[in-house]
């Protein structure tokens, strides 16, 4: 069939025909089903990881989800990113009356019709994530997040018009788009990467016709890449965190450590004590305001604030998550939370009134404030010396 967004790839006797969709577009979702109906392919190949496909098969696939393990295997972020990108998807679907992911939907129940192989093309989405979040310094990190708790929830104005645009960039680009400036690092992990691995999963499936529905901003970089050879286990391979990134903690806490050993022998006793209790009395000031704006439960508050002064101090805890344990142990998600969770990501209020977002939430607001009240203490304490 003739159509701009259906692409055409004769490659060593097989047959690629290319299909570039928006994520939230009906028009896509129907074009995906013609053209499996009309080329009856021998392999479908869809822009999904394992993960993902379980995600819009199972939809109550959340309700069996383990929010203290998520706390305690500091997957928060990971889990929380997630939920913000499908918070935009699901925004815009609802608005234009679609289900999210409906093209893929169509794509394999079309596939499983005509009795073709399903491929699950994309790198699993938590590989993605953590590539990309290795890659970030700490103030892109602070800069993302806090740009995306406060960015991600205006998509009101969005128009028909701006959803067929969708066409020619991937969804996760859209997201990002949102939350201000572009980070390199960001694009090349979540776009040009998963270009690449698209592209070899892709090259590497088995038939003689081979029908690839992916969104429409990766068909530029398949073709490009198509047929190339892919070093695979590099795309999948999540980075080791750098020499600065494994010691700048412990670096982090000699300092302070340092200034208030300084302080006993240069200032005395006296000032060394002042030094610690400005020091604590700071960080958990901030620590305890940060659950404060999450509306935690006062024990809560109370725990951040207690845990604070000893985090700051040691590497591999925070008080984030302290702050997370604490308020779910007193506030535990019930399955109403769970069943609730698809709908309350599409507003702020439903991420504050959902137990699980809100305490995904808590542990970034409250590591990030305890991280601004650190900064806030240094120059305070070093008045003493």
């Amino acid at each position: 069939m003739e159509n701009e967004n259906v692409h055409r790839i004769s490659q060593e006797g097989r047959e690629i025909v290319l299909v570039g969709t928006a994520h939230v577009s009906r028009e896509s979702a129907d074009l995906v089903e013609q053209v499996i109906a009309e080329e009856k392919p021998d392999t479908v190949c869809v822009e999904l990881c394992k993960p993902r496909y379980e995600a819009i098969r199972q939809q109550d696939q959340w309700q069996q989800t383990d929010i203290v393990k998520v706390i305690r295997e500091k997957r928060t972020t990971i889990l929380l990113s997630q939920l913000m990108m499908a918070s935009l998807q699901r925004k815009i679907a609802q608005k234009f009356n679609i289900t999210p992911g409906e093209e893929m939907l169509r794509a394999i129940a079309k596939a499983e019709e005509a009795g073709a192989e399903i491929v699950l093309a994309d790198r699993e989405i938590r590989v993605t994530l953590l590539r990309t979040w290795r890659k970030m310094g700490f103030w892109n990190k602070a800069k993302f997040l806090t740009e995306i708790l406060f960015s991600l929830f205006s998509t009101e104005e969005i128009t028909e018009e701006e959803i067929e645009k969708l066409k020619k960039q991937d969804v996760l680009e859209l997201a990002l788009q949102t939350v201000g400036e572009k980070l390199p690092s960001i694009k090349t992990t979540l776009i040009d990467e998963r270009d690449l691995y698209l592209a070899h999963s892709i090259g590497q499936a088995s038939g003689a016709r081979i029908v690839a529905v992916v969104g429409a901003g990766h068909v530029p970089g398949i073709l490009k890449h198509l047929g190339e050879e892919i070093d695979i286990e590099a795309l999948n391979k999540i980075p080791e965190q750098g020499v600065w990134g494994r010691y700048a903690g412990w670096g982090f806490s000699l300092l302070i450590v340092g200034l208030f050993v300084a302080g006993f022998f240069f200032s005395g006793s006296q000032a060394s004590l002042k030094m610690i209790t400005w020091w604590a009395s700071i960080t958990a000031a901030f620590s305890g305001l940060g659950a404060l704006l999450l509306l935690a439960h006062p024990l809560t508050i109370a725990a951040s604030a207690l845990a604070a002064p000893v985090t700051t101090l040691h590497p591999l805890i925070a008080a984030g998550w302290v702050a997370g344990l604490v308020e779910a142990s007193l506030r535990k998600p019930q399955v109403k939370d769970f069943l609730a969770l698809k709908d309350d990501i599409t507003s702020l209020r439903g991420f504050f009134r959902n137990k699980i977002t809100r305490l995904l939430l808590l542990v970034a607001v409250v590591n990030l404030t305890t991280s601004i009240g650190t900064f806030v203490a240094i120059p305070v304490i070093m008045r003493f010396l």
